[in-house]
């Protein structure tokens, strides 16, 4: 047998690769730099690794642009595909972990260290932790830079093998990243085993459907499981069956009911820094890979799976909302929010259709998710961002009767957090408004009506709650004990401003966007 070399495109593959040099140099930094050091070059070098990777992205996305929509490679041998949705989910991926590097080095709210524990293996409450308490915790650097690079990946898989492997790396990496909370530490390491527990049964379920998948069509390629659901008609339980556990793991990373039990105890144990990060890079990355799995893989196999995401949707859409009314804790009612999130942009999803069936002017499902998950992302980064402003003398105040009257004691603050709970209630005027209409849109042309319905009840129910807290924090007098707001350093400064200028922009002129994800085109095989 003759050995035939691999062959790698590193051009077109160099944000992956940046990332994961910058990650694994940031593990060398651990080693080898002094610790009174290593918080400013970890920092830096995140930094600049993911502007780097950001500068690599839109070079790669303009070489594609000159080429057309619709266009893009295959490379690494067939494991990852480059192509506009892949670079756009990229570039993507990349501001919003720009602005997680950004809250993960904020040490001003906590009187000079970071959010972080000094040392993880301490136990909470001992001597050992008290020692610790004025060390930075820089390992979370080369962390979120591998979460970064598993996220970048995701989307991008051509293979299935691809997918899990990229699964893994992202998820790992936050694992360890919620347990790592200064403040209640119990709290946050329960979360971060809850989150690892039920990860570890989804990726199993994943797993298995790779196997069943393997089993029927011969090969964890894409392109030719494509091939195989197209041509073949016997022993459909198998394919069935892998999809449904192929959607088991997929489902688990966005949220979607009935795996969502995690996401309510890991938004609120984690800190407010990962959380903010991992709830709108991680939904951006595996609605990138559900997307590819089903319209790529499963495309010609809608009529078995839409009926599956029809369900989906409407109980994640339910539950979420419902859930969201009653919450006492705001991080909590911001995780029902991102619940019920799901549920919307699955209805997006569903708008899959045969390209004939479009008319002028419409938007394609994909472009109509695409823009969902950037309002989407910026409103939940800039939410949370504020949460972490708010606080008393234990820290961060999440009790929502600690936010009564906080819009006399600082209206600026409490402006722009209803702001943000505006557009993610899908108020004219506001990014989410465009975001679920463009959702629904794609939705009601391919037939979905039920599920429209559906989501507009869900949205009267979503825009109750963000509008009794709005009422919370403007109407309502204050008693007892309340939270004051805090001065950030300018990262998180930025970051909230920059989010709250998209917001806004997105709702005033969404044109730009849209055609930008419109030029991106479809996915390749």
């Amino acid at each position: 047998m003759d050995f035939v070399k691999p062959t790698i495109e590193y051009a077109e593959l160099s944000p992956l690769l940046i990332v994961f040099g910058v990650a694994a140099l940031g593990v060398v930094v651990e080693a080898f730099v002094a610790r009174e050091r290593r918080h400013v070059v970890q920092v830096s070098l995140a930094f600049v690794g993911v502007l780097a990777a950001l500068a690599a992205t839109v070079l790669v996305g303009l070489d594609l642009a000159d080429v057309g929509p619709g266009q893009g490679l295959v490379g690494a041998e067939g494991s990852v595909v480059v192509d506009g949705p892949t670079v756009y989910l990229w570039g993507l991926v990349l501001v919003f972990a720009l602005g997680g590097v950004a809250l993960f080095a904020e040490r001003r709210l906590e009187a000079g260290v970071s959010v972080f524990a000094g040392q993880a293996a301490a136990l909470p409450g001992t001597e050992a932790e008290r020692r610790s308490s004025g060390l930075a915790h820089t390992e979370v650097y080369p962390l979120v830079m591998f979460a970064v690079a598993g996220m970048m990946l995701f989307p991008a898989a051509g293979d299935l093998l691809t997918m899990f492997v990229a699964l893994e790396v992202l998820s790992l990496p936050l694992y360890l990243l919620c347990g790592l909370a200064r403040r209640r530490r119990l709290l946050s390491q329960e979360a971060a085993l809850k989150y690892f527990l039920l990860g570890a049964f989804s990726s199993g379920f994943f797993l298995y459907g790779v196997a069943l998948v393997y089993g029927y069509a011969g090969s964890m390629d894409l392109d030719v499981i494509h091939s195989a659901v197209l041509n073949r008609t016997d022993d459909r339980t198998l394919l069935l069956l892998g999809i449904a556990m192929l959607s088991v793991g997929l489902l688990f990373k966005v949220g979607a009911v009935p795996f969502h039990a995690w996401t309510p105890d890991v938004y609120q144990g984690a800190p407010t820094a990962v959380t903010a990060f991992m709830s709108a890079a991680t939904k951006v990355a595996a609605f990138g890979a559900i997307l590819r799995l089903y319209y790529v893989g499963f495309g010609a196999n809608r009529w078995d799976w839409q009926p599956m995401l029809w369900v989906v949707a409407i109980i994640t859409m339910l539950v979420g909302a419902v859930l969201a009314v009653v919450q006492s804790d705001v991080k909590r009612m911001l995780a029902y929010s991102s619940v019920a999130h799901t549920g919307f942009i699955l209805t997006g999803v569903l708008g899959l259709q045969a390209t004939g069936a479009l008319g002028e002017g419409e938007v394609t499902s994909l472009q109509a998710v695409l823009f969902y998950l950037t309002t989407y992302g910026f409103a939940t980064v800039g939410a949370f961002a504020l949460v972490t402003l708010v606080r008393d003398a234990n820290g961060e105040a999440t009790a929502s009767a600690k936010w009564a009257g906080l819009g006399r004691r600082s209206p600026l603050v409490a402006g722009v957090f209803a702001l943000f709970l505006l557009s993610m209630a899908g108020i004219p005027l506001t990014a989410g408004f465009v975001g679920k209409w463009a959702v629904f849109t794609v939705a009601m042309s391919a037939g979905a009506w039920p599920v429209v319905l559906v989501a507009i009840a869900s949205s009267i129910i979503a825009i109750f709650f963000y509008i009794k807290f709005v009422r919370l924090m403007f109407f309502v007098d204050a008693e007892g004990d309340v939270a004051e707001v805090s001065v950030p350093s300018p990262l998180t400064s930025v970051t909230i401003g920059v989010c709250a200028l998209v917001t806004i922009g997105l709702g005033l002129v969404p044109g730009p966007v849209l055609d930008l994800v419109a030029h991106a085109g479809d996915f390749i095989r």
